[in-house]
């Protein structure tokens, strides 16, 4: 047998629990009692604020004869004028033009050619609404298939929005034309 030590006449003292800082429960308390008394001076303040407020403004006896209160002035604010703007034009206020951006002829078999409208009010378009779209509708002739409607918008008083318009002919003398149809007005 092997020689063994020993055995202890008591058996040994259990490690001892490490104590709780009682002073981590004291910074968690009085922190929240900081933040508690933070936010209802907060609350307080405000309240108070909004009914200063709310309180007319006082002034002392000898700068005033009466307590009647002052008139309120309000400013002049001026309405915009509605019958400044033109809402209904019609197709004579327009007049109407083609511009020809490309042309390609085939000898004596006519031509296609790509055009875009050239449109003029024949007044102020400061008088024209800003806030609504005209819509220009306007008819084309001297296609081959026929006659050919398009549509231009103007906005904003003085931004005209369209598509250009392939035409084809029938020879190289066909003259086009270009009439505005009708006006018609909606909210953009």
């Amino acid at each position: 047998m092997t020689d063994m030590p020993p055995m202890p006449a008591t058996p040994p003292a259990p490690p001892a629990k490490p104590k709780r800082a009682r002073s981590t429960n004291a910074i968690i308390l009085g922190s929240a009692a900081a933040v508690i008394a933070a936010v209802i001076g907060t609350g307080i303040f405000v309240v108070q604020a909004m009914n200063d407020e709310d309180r007319p403004a006082t002034t002392s006896s000898s700068s005033r004869a009466t307590d009647e209160p002052e008139p309120v002035v309000e400013d002049d604010v001026e309405e915009p004028d509605l019958d400044l703007y033109v809402t209904d034009p019609t197709a004579a206020d327009f007049e109407i033009e083609l511009r020809t951006k490309s042309r390609q002829c085939f000898g004596s078999a006519g031509c296609n050619l790509v055009v875009e409208p050239e449109l003029t009010y024949n007044g102020d378009t400061s008088e024209l609404d800003p806030a609504l779209t005209y819509e220009i509708t306007y008819e084309i002739t001297g296609d081959e298939s026929g006659p050919i409607l398009q549509t231009a918008e103007l906005t904003d008083q003085t931004t005209l929005t369209f598509d250009t318009t392939v035409i084809s002919t029938e020879s190289r003398g066909t003259e086009l034309s270009v009439e505005v149809t009708g006006v018609t007005t909606s909210e953009w």
